[in-house]
């Protein structure tokens, strides 16, 4: 028998962690983040990393996992995160997987065709030199021509995305995008899928929502967490620190921009991101959508979900 699962997704900046930990006490359950970036340890300001306090004592898996100047994949963020869903529904709670990354909520949804493919460590070291001669835009521009439609999807800062699309390329001789339409087509029989996706309709108060994340990650001290991580020895070129929040505080540390304009260009870049986001999930033809600004109060909307949550869950 399928497991059920419950997803909370949707654009960056709109209460899906706080959302996940009031379901989860509601419902019994534990969260599985599926977030790229709050995967990595010592990053915690420019992720919005939920903290201890606000976790409310509710077990949160797939956070602070990999040192980030490791490597990870979508094949292995599926195999760990998979092991965990069957662990929490053997001990009879209910998984609540929550974040913002299409390509981690695919491997969970979906079949995923390439997700067994590793690869070749030694192309991933050659695509990072050029990366680190030519700049992260070289390769985005390789991938524009390979894969026009993943490179539409992907940051051009996303160095890992960028080489794993590149990768997936070289070695099958299909583009990513060709696999995730398939995976699209073909639906994880392991799971029941309830997805909740949160939005604005008004886009407007979205963006002001993003800029207020910025400006609030600036005041935490997200500038003395990125000093504190090039001290530790983490190489400014690698993976995580191509993050957005990251790359931009970089760029002021070395003196090429000002902490204004690395600010704006965060929040830009975030406000971006939101609006891909928006277009992966939208895809999704399971989804229920609820319109934060259609509510007055979070409670109000909070309690909408759990009345539509407690109709579609088997207890």
């Amino acid at each position: 028998m399928a497991i059920q699962i419950v997803l909370i997704v949707g654009p960056t900046a709109t209460g899906k962690s706080r959302l996940a930990v009031d379901v989860a006490k509601r419902f019994n359950g534990e969260v599985v983040s599926a977030d790229s970036m709050q995967i990595y340890k010592y990053m915690d300001i420019g992720t919005a990393k939920i903290t201890k306090e606000e976790m409310q004592g509710i077990p949160h898996h797939m956070i602070d996992i990999v040192e980030p100047n490791e490597e990870f994949s979508v094949a292995e963020y599926e195999k760990r995160a998979k092991a965990i869903i069957k662990d929490i529904h053997e001990r009879g709670k209910l998984p609540i997987i929550v974040g913002g990354t299409g390509l981690y909520i695919n491997s969970i949804v979906y079949i995923m065709h390439f997700s067994d493919f590793e690869g070749s460590k030694e192309f991933r070291e050659k695509m990072k030199k050029l990366a680190e001669t030519y700049g992260t835009s070289y390769l985005y521009e390789k991938l524009k021509e390979v894969d026009p439609e993943a490179a539409r999807k992907i940051h051009p800062n996303d160095l890992r995305r960028i080489i794993r699309a590149l990768e997936v390329y070289e070695f099958t001789g299909k583009p990513i995008s060709h696999y995730q339409k398939m995976s699209g087509m073909r639906k994880n029989p392991e799971y029941d899928p309830i997805m909740i996706g949160l939005n604005y309709k008004n886009r407007q108060l979205l963006y002001e929502k993003i800029n207020r994340r910025v400006d609030e990650m600036i005041k935490n001290n997200l500038v003395e967490e990125v000093v504190n991580l090039l001290k530790i020895g983490y190489n400014k070129y690698g993976t995580s620190m191509q993050a957005l929040g990251y790359k931009e505080i970089v760029e002021y540390l070395n003196g090429e921009i000002s902490l204004e304009e690395a600010v704006e260009k965060i929040k830009k870049g975030a406000r971006r991101y939101a609006k891909r986001q928006i277009t992966w999930f939208k895809a999704y033809d399971f989804i229920k959508w609820f319109f934060v600004d259609d509510y007055k109060t979070y409670e109000e909307l909070r309690e909408n979900i759990f009345e539509y949550l407690a109709g579609k869950l088997k207890f």
